[in-house]
């Protein structure tokens, strides 16, 4: 099936549950306009879960909650913006990264503490609404920010691997004198420090320039934003180490949510259970062209083994005594149980 396919079918399946949650409601007059922002293009997973959650909340609330969406920034201009726009009240729904979110409460940078999660499958369990860590990431972030309430966790590109323009890692001693973007999150920086590299926060709008020119010689990226921003036009070389889960915390205005009735909780609540099942699958779907789409450029892919995985791994794990040591170690733990009680459960399915 074509990448139109597949989100034909997706929205078609969603929006049939939608109709169908909303035959059982009355006819409701509009009570809330809920404004759903992210910087992404309409090219994006963000996008593709938008519309999932708009086709579901407008049918199951038989039109009492309308949803707009407003991509590329059109309201902000950047996270710290749109997360202020959120606290007040300006806009109702908006989507952060682990690592911008670290800005914000600092404890969240938790999960983007490198080579945390496995797999795909136990990151989409331990981060899961039903996890004690998600009770704790949500209820921390209400008394700490006082009215941003996280909704779901989805995704946002896959994986964060390194990605050169000029030299191959294989190893973390090939990171060493290497100048590599980052976002501003003190955890990523950190991972670069300890890998003898030399960090660099840039914006995203400046990333292809900063490449393009030599500003910096890689970058920390998952391969549908490295092909969608055409940075693959100068980056020539990516290293598997999968060293970040590209999470996407969705919060909304808790003042909002709190305003409706239980009924339209619900459906909220489950409309984003539908956006993020869809921010999971889509970037999977589309890191299979992206892939070869670097490839077709001339680009090269190494898979570390698992002896070099090994030393990435040990070369990170002073990141996890910094962390502690600046935070403590409540929120590592109760990340680390959920990890481990996915990784019991899904153990009992197998075989």
């Amino acid at each position: 099936m074509t990448m139109a396919g597949l989100r034909r079918a997706a929205l078609g399946a969603v929006a049939g549950l939608g109709l169908l949650g909303a035959a059982a409601l009355p006819a409701m007059a509009q009570d809330f306009t809920l404004k759903v922002i992210f910087l992404a293009n309409q090219d994006d997973e963000d996008y593709d879960g938008a519309l999932v959650f708009k086709d579901y909340v407008e049918a199951a609330s038989n039109g009492s909650i309308a949803v707009e969406i407003y991509p590329g920034g059109q309201l902000c201009g950047n996270p710290e913006e749109c997360l202020e726009a959120l606290q007040g009240g300006i806009i109702e729904v908006f989507i952060t990264t682990f690592g911008g979110f670290g800005n914000i409460v600092q404890e969240a940078q938790v999960m983007d503490l490198p080579y945390m999660f496995p797999s795909d499958r136990v990151a989409e369990c331990a981060l899961g609404n039903d996890t004690a860590f998600f009770e704790l990431l949500r209820d921390k972030t209400l008394e700490q920010t006082g009215n941003m309430r996280l909704m779901t966790i989805g995704n946002t590109g896959g994986w964060r691997n390194f990605a050169t323009t000029a030299k191959q890692i294989r190893t973390p001693a090939d990171v060493a004198g290497l100048r590599i973007r980052t976002i501003g999150s003190p955890v990523q920086q950190e991972l670069v420090k300890s890998m003898g590299g030399a960090p660099t926060s840039i914006a995203w709008p400046e990333v292809y320039t900063s490449l393009a020119t030599g500003v910096v010689e890689g970058t920390k990226n998952g391969i549908t934003d490295i092909v969608g921003m055409k940075f693959h036009e100068h980056l020539k070389y990516i290293t598997l180490d999968g060293h970040a889960y590209m999470g996407a915390m969705w919060m909304m205005n808790n003042d909002v949510y709190q305003a409706m009735s239980p009924e339209q909780r619900k459906i909220v609540e489950d409309g984003f259970d539908a956006l993020r099942w869809t921010t999971i699958v889509f970037p999977k779907r589309r890191s299979i062209e992206a892939y070869q789409a670097f490839k077709d450029a001339g680009g090269e892919i190494y898979v570390p083994t698992e002896e070099e995985k090994a030393q990435f791994v040990d070369a990170a794990a002073p990141i996890y005594d910094w962390f502690t040591g600046e935070y403590g170690s409540e929120w590592l733990d109760v990340l680390k149980g959920s990890i481990a009680d996915c990784e019991t459960a899904i153990d009992a399915t197998r075989g």
